[in-house]
């Protein structure tokens, strides 16, 4: 983790001056395309079940969706997060880059955008400034209802932009990665249109071309932003907590499979720049795996594994 990245994920000490958590808020144009990037794949994942139901979807379908919601996903998990939020490795400069492209093929937003976010969430977890807390609304029912849609979606449809300035500096400045970020758009009509490409050539068909885009794009898409709010919303009000964090986060295990290892949240949120967060024996960890094979490969160096010490220390059976 650079001295950027530590000081961007801290809270501030009482007294101390920082640049502003919040910048000018989203103009209309903005938020009317935020409203887009959320809704279209959502209504596609609704119109999934009875577009499927004997029609609709075939094996090409099926595998260009698995193949690119792994690939984009994995570009949020060890990118976007590990990588570029927490510094839980270097990377080789071609590395990094082709790592804020997949990322970014996500959908999930730019990559200072979605890193500066999370750095705030880090910096104020549980706490007033989080920008997804499910806590925010109280503890009554009607308050945690509240707060699980607010942690899950409904954050992202406030107009509020986190300073990149002040939790993602070290980004801004780099040349590489503010030049993908300039260009999310173009990436994400690539991650759109790929899949239909490659299912149209693969099947021979038009009809080929519009499956794919509906499955492996449009359903594909909102499946991964499901999920990887889900572990905003859930893995902040429910699951097993083994390890002491100063929030709620905790580990969902059923979410571990199609979150990549992202759902092992309570070691995450207490060791934040671990690069592995399934660190106890059977929690799977397909992010911290493809890591450990970069490292063999030579293309990562200084991986911040959790050691066994680490863990007793912050163990709850420690205290």
């Amino acid at each position: 983790m650079t001295i950027a990245t530590e000081a961007a994920t801290k809270p501030d000490a009482p007294g101390k001056s920082a640049k502003p958590m919040l910048i000018e808020p989203r103009g209309p144009l903005a938020n009317a395309t935020v409203f887009v990037f959320l809704m279209v794949p959502l209504l596609a994942l609704i119109a999934a079940v009875p577009f499927a139901w004997g029609w609709g979807l075939g094996w090409v379908d099926v595998a260009l969706a698995v193949f690119f919601y792994y690939f984009t996903g994995l570009g949020i998990t060890i990118g976007f997060h590990r990588y570029f939020t927490h510094g839980g490795f270097k990377a080789k400069r071609w590395l990094r880059i082709f790592l804020a492209c997949q990322g970014s093929m996500a959908v999930q937003g730019p990559v200072i955008t979605w890193v500066a976010d999370h750095r705030r969430h880090h910096a104020f977890s549980d706490r007033e400034g989080d920008p997804h807390s499910p806590w925010l609304h109280g503890s009554s029912p009607l308050g945690i209802a509240k707060g699980a849609w607010h942690a899950h979606m409904g954050w992202m449809f406030d107009r509020e932009q986190t300073n990149a300035e002040r939790f993602a500096p070290d980004l801004l400045a780099d040349k590489d990665i503010a030049l993908v970020n300039r260009l999310f758009l173009p990436l994400t009509l690539l991650t759109l249109i790929a899949p239909a490409i490659l299912g149209g050539l693969i099947t021979w068909s038009w009809w080929g071309a519009v499956t794919a885009f509906f499955w492996a794009s449009l359903v594909r898409i909102a499946l991964l932003h499901h999920v990887t709010w889900s572990v905003n919303s859930i893995c902040h009000l429910v699951g097993d907590r083994p390890f002491n964090s100063r929030d709620k986060a905790a580990n969902v295990w059923p979410l571990a499979l199609v979150s990549m290892g992202e759902s092992w949240h309570n070691l995450h949120h207490a060791d934040p720049t671990s690069a592995r967060h399934g660190v106890l024996r059977g929690q799977l960890d397909i992010s911290a795996r493809i890591i450990w094979m970069f490292e063999k490969f030579g293309w990562v160096t200084n991986v911040k594994w959790t050691s066994p010490e680490r863990l007793a220390k912050i163990s709850v059976k420690a205290h």
